[in-house]
């Protein structure tokens, strides 16, 4: 499925009615459906690409590879966060590119990259487009233009080695073709993100992209071995053995840096034999803070189930009455619902339950009936298309997402999802708040939130008030601003507080080093200076 203009992509499906009428009457929506507007109402400024840079940008690309149409431009005016599609869907792409620029291979990046330095032409390095922070945003003050570097055509798989278990991939394949290029030896990635079905090879190592089967496999930062990075100033191949001393890694400079740093055109990552055995459950515990206690008793006892997600009780309940893992609608309210996957050669993943459940037991759980679990697995993908169908009835929905330590984690989670409720309470529309943990580790474990309310007559002025009194709530908590969203324009305020002043000089640093005439880009994940 193609990702759409004003959405997510074609499965979104219209809520059901009984659905529909609760979430309109739990919230109050009085606002009256506004439907996107029909795709030619859109509006964006005239393209303005400088005749100099595009003339050589086609003798490095070819005259085909360029293109400046409004669907085109449209389809790149920004990722996918609510907010950027309340501007969509009231026709508002005022800031799409001027062009879009689709290379074949590293050198044509590398040329891409030398020619808009030159000419000052801002470039937004652009994989899946899925960004929910402003990662892919179109920024141009100070520059002559602003193109979208489309990396599409980037999708093979260069190298496979299955002595050492691993591939080398293009940074434009999507996850899926990834997969199936993998499976076709036998391997898989196994990185499971939400937005899989539409997100990049190297958009997850740009933005340290973490995914649903994390407690496994490993983020996907975890699983990079090798980089290859276009620049203005030319290339760096980062990565020469599994681990090293010699100095600090400079891979993690790249890791993360969202494409202010250079373009990533290769990774080269772990990959491992495709599961034996897939196993889901799912357990009820009697309150959030019992689950909470079996996660963090697994993480520290090493034996963590390859998926690992604990619903606190409203998300609990919100799955409920969506038919999810949660059971029957009609039954007992009250717990925490967790489900927990395994993977792997039959005898690992029997031995690796055996330890699990003893925990989870211990801590209260309770196991569900066996297809529980599996419904989850079959709908993991649904939220961001169940989104499209929330925004058709008039409910602004969006999420929030961090991590902090075990010993933190109940204040934050009781931090951020009062201060998201009073925010949207204080503008007049109550709101549901509920969150989950989908990824643990030895020290601490994420926080994902989602928050549903009714829109106002500005719902992106809503969503922007919430969103600050979270971010606030995050930052007095001293938890990390993102966990796997990245930085992108909406948290790029909060790297002071996540690095310090010195940690943002260093970043200003390593940016003009490799980056003199500053257009990769522009305005993400580094705030300027002043």
């Amino acid at each position: 499925d193609e990702m759409i203009w004003s959405g997510w992509d074609d499965r979104s499906e219209p809520l059901a009615d009984d659905l529909r009428a609760l979430l309109q009457e739990t919230l109050q929506v009085t606002r009256p459906r506004t439907p996107p507007v029909d795709e030619t109402a859109a509006t964006m400024r005239p393209a303005q690409l400088p005749p100099a840079a595009r003339q050589t940008l086609v003798a490095v690309v070819g005259a085909t590879e360029i293109r400046d149409d409004p669907p085109t431009r449209l389809r790149h005016a920004g990722g996918k966060s609510t907010t950027d599609l309340l501007r969509r869907r009231s026709g508002d792409a005022g800031d799409a590119p001027d062009a879009v620029v689709y290379p074949a291979n590293h050198d044509e990046v590398l040329g891409v990259l030398r020619t808009c330095a030159e000419h000052r032409v801002a470039v937004v390095p652009f994989g899946g487009g899925t960004s929910v922070v402003g990662g892919v945003e179109p920024v141009r003050a100070g520059f002559a233009a602003v193109i979208a570097l489309d990396l599409r055509r980037l999708d093979h798989l260069v190298a496979l080695d299955d002595v050492s278990m691993t591939a080398t991939l293009e940074a434009g394949l999507r996850t899926p073709e990834a997969e199936e290029l993998l499976a076709a030896r036998g391997l898989t990635l196994g990185h499971l993100p939400e937005s899989y079905a539409h997100a990049s090879i190297g958009g997850y190592a740009a933005t340290r992209s973490s995914g649903q089967a994390s407690s496994g496999y490993g983020r996907f930062d975890d699983l990079v071995l090798g980089l290859r990075v276009a620049t203005p100033r030319g290339s760096l191949r980062l990565g020469r053995a599994p681990s090293s001393a010699a100095g600090p890694d400079l891979r993690q400079l790249v890791l993360g840096s969202e494409g202010t740093l250079g373009v990533i055109t290769e990774v080269t990552a772990m990959v491992r034999a495709r599961p034996e055995v897939v196993v889901d459950e799912a357990w009820l515990f009697p309150d959030f803070a019992a689950g909470v206690l079996a996660f963090r008793r697994l993480a520290h006892a090493g034996i963590l189930p390859t998926i690992t997600r604990l619903s606190d009780e409203a998300e609990t309940g919100v799955d409920r009455l969506m038919g999810g893992a949660g059971g029957d609608p009609s039954g007992d309210p009250g717990g925490c619902l967790a489900v927990v996957g395994y993977e792997g050669p039959a005898s690992v993943v029997a031995a690796r339950r055996e330890l699990a459940t003893a925990v989870l037991a211990g801590a209260g759980g309770s196991a569900l009936p066996s297809p529980a679990g599996e419904r989850w697995r079959a709908r993991r993908f649904r939220g961001p298309a169940l989104r499209d169908a929330v925004l058709d009835v008039g409910v602004l929905a969006e999420t929030v997402e961090t991590a902090t330590s075990w010993s933190h984690l109940a204040s934050l989670h009781a931090q951020v999802r009062d201060a998201l409720a009073a925010a949207l309470a204080g503008q007049g529309t109550p709101a549901l708040v509920w969150c989950h943990v989908s990824h643990v580790y030895p020290a601490g474990a994420s926080l994902y939130f989602t928050v549903a309310a009714a829109q106002t007559d500005d719902p992106v002025a809503q969503w922007r008030r919430a969103k600050e009194a979270a971010d606030a709530a995050i930052a007095a908590a001293g938890a990390t601003i993102t966990h796997h969203h990245g930085v992108g324009l909406d948290h790029r305020g909060g790297m002071v507080e996540e690095v310090g002043e010195l940690g943002v000089e260093v970043l200003r640093a390593v940016k003009a080093t490799l980056d003199p005439a500053g257009v990769l880009n522009p305005g993400k994940l580094i705030p300027p200076e002043g």
